[in-house]
């Protein structure tokens, strides 16, 4: 950008300049008196100097256009990662939930069976210790 900026000023210079340069030789060439030439130099410098100045306003004009459609498309960037990370976020948390309920569902299918196990190997050994007290007792 730096490199524009001053392309655009020695354009400016160099335009300027040369149509000074211009003018200065056109009227000092002219079969004119000293007086008329001294207007001409005016009319010329004045003609010039505006423009300059419609050049300088048409560059600060497109500059701030430029500036505006950059802010407005940096705005939808943002609003659209904005939007995307949000909608991430959303599906993270739901992949979250669901993991968490099937680990419940598995935890508590597990609990049930390791309980059943429990009472079965309590029931066993309850028929283990009846039947060598019988077995004894006998």
């Amino acid at each position: 950008m730096s490199k524009d900026n001053g392309s655009g000023k020695n354009f400016l210079i160099g335009f300027v300049a040369g149509g000074a340069i211009g003018a200065i030789f056109a009227l000092l060439y002219a079969p004119k008196s000293g007086k008329e030439l001294r207007g001409d130099i005016k009319s010329k410098t004045d003609s010039l100097l505006e423009d300059a100045d419609r050049y300088m306003a048409d560059a600060k004009d497109k500059a701030k256009d430029l500036i505006n459609d950059g802010k407005k498309k940096s705005e939808k960037l943002i609003s659209d990662a904005k939007v995307k990370s949000e909608e991430l976020l959303k599906d993270a948390e739901k992949i979250f939930n669901d993991a968490k309920v099937k680990a419940n569902v598995v935890i508590n299918t597990g609990k049930e069976t390791i309980e059943k196990e429990s009472e079965n190997l309590k029931t066993a050994f309850r028929a283990g210790v009846d039947a060598y007290k019988s077995t004894k007792n006998s």
